[in-house]
């Protein structure tokens, strides 16, 4: 779509978007504690002459760290255009909401006072977690409906259903996972309404950990979630809609036609 304004990197194919690195140059930098959130990760994209990039906050499981669970995917998903902060919580222990809380918190800290503040468009916002911190990106899409997109990686949601999600929702789940049962994740899904588009994949042969380590076959589904809810990029519709590559993909829904509702914003 040559008149979106939004549109970073060159067209996608197939082994593209399986690639563990994107074709943006990155760099990183920390953010200490004291922001609303536990210590950050920044990982950004070097290059400044193609406008501002779109941004996604990402917090780890239940007693999990950025540096043990999520900081593989860093660099990974800025190589595709994005400004990414993974953060620490408050403690450990921190529940889905709070989890959710910290997440708007680090974006809000992103765009308002972070180094790379200039890098990122405050209007094309995502988030994403891992087992109780996917319930916290639930609990931070259900708070602030103005996010873009919403991904939950085995996600566990205790205080809440997701019955007034109007963010575009990706939930994945691990078809050996028993702490989070693929069960449990579709009956989250089905919560979503029909009025917002929303993506379910089951993987195969995985367990509650898929998202702790390199995982290309979450990370190829992922990147264009992201990269069509965040960017409006309608390049990356052929991969899920329908699905094109279901390498490791045990089974998939979605709201295919993706983007049809969201043409307003253009």
């Amino acid at each position: 779509m040559a008149d979106n304004p939004y549109q970073r990197g060159p067209d996608p194919t197939r082994d593209s978007v399986a690639a563990s690195r994107g074709t943006f140059a990155t760099a990183s930098t920390t953010v200490g504690s004291g922001n609303g959130f536990g210590a950050g990760f920044i990982y950004y994209p070097t290059d400044t002459s193609q406008g501002t990039f779109g941004a996604v906050a990402i917090v780890p499981g239940y007693t999990a760290t950025w540096a043990a669970e999520g900081a593989w995917m860093g660099h990974w998903l800025a190589s595709f255009g994005f400004v990414v902060i993974g953060i620490d919580t408050i403690n450990r222990n921190d529940w889905d909401t709070a989890r959710g809380t910290q997440l708007l918190a680090a974006l809000d800290y992103l765009t308002q006072r972070s180094t790379v503040r200039d890098r990122v468009d405050a209007s094309r916002l995502a988030v994403m977690g891992h087992s109780m911190g996917g319930g916290g990106a639930m609990y931070a899409a259900l708070q602030r409906p103005s996010l873009k997109a919403a991904v939950g990686l085995a996600p566990f949601s205790p205080s809440q259903n997701l019955n007034g999600m109007r963010v575009p929702t990706m939930l994945l789940a691990g078809q050996h996972d028993t702490t989070t049962t693929p069960a449990s994740i579709t009956s989250l899904y089905n919560g979503i309404p029909a009025a917002t588009e929303k993506a379910y994949l089951e993987l195969s042969g995985a367990g509650h950990g898929f998202p702790t380590s390199n995982n290309s076959v979450m990370m190829r589904k992922v990147i264009p979630w992201l990269k069509i809810f965040v960017d409006s990029d309608v390049r990356y519709t052929q991969f899920l809609c329908p699905l094109m590559d279901n390498t490791g993909i045990r089974s998939y829904q979605s709201t295919c036609p993706l983007l049809e509702h969201h043409h307003h914003h253009h």
